[in-house]
């Protein structure tokens, strides 16, 4: 990406199952959901949103060879997305195993997502 227009955070949560993918699609819709870019199509070249970039930055704590990128990447609506991990966000004690929510143990997984918009 040659030129950042918009970063955006969010944060996501999957409290029972212990699903990373679930975590961090959470964590990007959380970012971009209740955002509007009016403009964004005359910012970038031939004011095409296909020529958009998405650069999705996830801090994710555990289970990265588990995490689906493809799922994440349809939580883009516009552009061409890359989803790029790092160590981080929280695995804690959600305080209770729920066998129905498929729970394989206590831990709640907590994803944080940086949404980079640019060309």
């Amino acid at each position: 990406m040659d030129k950042i227009l918009f970063v955006q955070t969010g944060t996501g949560i999957d409290v029972h199952g212990q699903n990373i993918t679930k975590a961090a699609v959470r964590a990007v819709e959380d970012a971009i959901l209740s955002n509007s870019m009016p403009g964004i199509e005359q910012s970038l070249p031939e004011q095409s949103l296909e020529n958009m970039k998405v650069n999705v930055r996830l801090a994710v704590p555990l289970d990265r060879q588990q995490l689906d990128k493809e799922e994440v990447k349809k939580v883009i609506p516009f552009g061409s997305a890359k989803v790029e991990l790092t160590d981080g966000g929280m695995a804690t004690s959600s305080g209770i195993i729920l066998e129905e929510e498929n729970d394989e143990n206590d831990l709640m997984y907590i994803v944080n997502a940086a949404v980079e918009v640019g060309y």
